[in-house]
């Protein structure tokens, strides 16, 4: 007799199907397993999976506005999906470039682009070899690498905000500007705001890393800040919008309404002596200045609507004062049109070298603070005519500094820069090609928005004419600064 039904081993028609969706559900395990693994290791312009710099920590960021799955796509999609399907635009483009470049030579550009030649000086003979770069990553938050047109990043550490972001971005516009002109190029990048390739310490080796700022004692490498592009922390527009703004809120009250008194708005507590100094400056009839304390945390509950600088030009004088280190506000501050009284700075930017005291804005010292701020004020107030026309050539130097000429400024920078390279360029094995679509992907919908409203196009002529070095026109330069300052100082201990 056979077995009854219920000893009956069950048929494969029942087995085969449960097999099947175990092993369905044990490989879809496995590749949400592999992808989140994956994307948990993908570093993005956003910061993922970034640490902050060692050199000057910050809370990590997060991103916990989706869900992981969705995060996941995300980053893979914008990270390696994006370029490949990214527009034609710059086809359009790279024939018009052409076409420029067969135009005669642009117009010669300002005297401070010479700077570009002094920054590089210490390569010009040894040139920058894969060795330089090597020490360099050891000081950089990311490393931009051009070939062929297109960029490629190498994160190492997440810049403080969207500085990355923006910086980056910076650098795709001008591939945009000048499509089939910026040559290949291998650079270290920092984005905080205090120089470290010290002079004396690497004087063996100097180490080429870009960054925001540079003193006379650092060979770090100045170059355009991201708040060019827009600044979404704290809701500054790029750099062209936020200078009209300023412009035409100065413009709203003549210069013999605005308060006759010194005034600074910002955060004193972030370890700088000039600023815990300037607090003891705050009596308007004893110094004539008004110091405000800013608080960032209550400024952005509200929506940064207090601190617009376009509402903060009513006074006849602003006064800079270095933070930490270089600030990011000395342009705004210059573009309100007040009389600019600067704090003995430390630091210099791009731009900033192109100052000069008495005609752009009027030198305060730091070893006589509030004294200073004092005789600035009255000898404004008693001179108006004078006081104004500086401010108004503070105010005309950050007019003419329009992004494009900060674009010029990166391409020569960048293209001076490249010629002391004395290996090819390529494209880092463990670096990511960042475009503008891959770019966007990645932002949120402010810093989007900021960032589509700082889109560069080509230029229908060319970047303007460097000049060639001279280190005897900055060594003049210099020390004619130095002398006209000392007679400044001067004129207020004669009373």
């Amino acid at each position: 007799m056979g077995l009854s039904s219920k000893n009956t081993i069950a048929s494969p028609s029942h087995i085969l199907p449960s097999i099947a969706a175990f092993a369905s559900l044990s490989i879809t395990f496995v590749i949400i397993y592999k992808v989140d693994n994956f994307a948990a290791q993908t570093k993005t312009v956003a910061g993922h999976n970034l640490e902050p710099t060692p050199w000057h920590l910050f809370p990590p960021k997060t991103f916990n506005e989706q869900t992981r799955q969705v995060r996941n796509y995300k980053i893979l999609h914008c990270s390696y999906l994006t370029c490949g399907y990214s527009s034609n635009d710059d086809e359009s483009d790279l024939l018009l470039s052409r076409s420029t470049k067969a135009k005669a030579s642009g117009k010669k550009c300002p005297d401070f682009y010479r700077w570009i030649h002094h920054d590089l000086e210490p390569w010009s003979r040894t040139r920058i070899s894969t060795t330089h770069l090597k020490e360099a990553r050891e000081f950089a938050a990311f490393r931009a690498v051009i070939v062929g047109g297109k960029l490629y990043v190498d994160l190492y550490y997440a810049c403080v905000q969207s500085r990355a972001m923006f910086t980056i971005w910076g650098l795709l516009q001008l591939l945009r500007r000048y499509p089939g002109m910026v040559p290949d190029v291998d650079m270290m990048f920092d984005c905080m705001d205090k120089p470290s390739i010290n002079r004396t310490e690497h004087r063996s080796m100097p180490l080429p890393l870009f960054r925001y700022c540079t003193t006379e004692d650092h060979f770090d490498i100045p170059f355009p800040d991201w708040s060019f592009w827009g600044w979404p922390e704290t809701n500054l527009n790029p750099w062209d919008e936020e200078f009209k703004s300023i412009k035409y809120g100065s413009q709203e009250t003549s210069w013999s309404k605005k308060a006759p008194r010194a005034y600074w708005k910002g955060n004193p507590d972030v370890g700088s002596p000039i600023r815990t100094e300037l607090l003891n400056c705050n009596h308007s009839r004893k110094w004539g200045a008004q110091i405000m304390r800013q608080d960032w945390a209550e400024e952005a509950k509200g929506g940064y609507e207090k601190s617009k600088l376009s509402s903060q030009c009513d006074y006849r004088y602003k006064i800079y004062a270095e933070g930490y280190a270089w600030s990011v506000s000395m342009k705004y501050i210059l573009s309100c049109g007040s009389l600019s009284l600067i704090i003995s700075p430390k630091y210099e930017d791009f731009f900033s070298r192109g100052l000069f005291p008495g005609k752009n804005y009027w030198p305060i010292s730091d070893t006589d603070l509030c004294p200073s701020i004092k005789y600035a004020v009255d000898w404004g107030n008693a001179h108006p005519s004078e006081a104004e026309a500086i401010g108004r050539g503070g105010r005309d130097f950050m007019g003419s500094l329009s992004m494009d000429r900060v674009y010029d400024y990166m391409f020569h920078l960048i293209n001076e820069y490249s010629k002391l390279l004395d290996f090819k360029p390529v494209r880092p094995s463990s670096s990511l090609e960042v475009c503008k679509e891959s770019l966007l992907c990645l932002a949120d919908a402010k810093q989007r928005e900021l960032l589509e409203r700082s889109t560069a196009y080509t230029s229908p002529s060319p970047p303007c004419f460097l000049q060639p070095p001279d280190s005897n026109f900055i060594n003049n330069w210099i020390q004619k600064k130095k002398k006209t300052i000392k007679d400044m100082e001067d004129m207020k201990l004669k009373g």
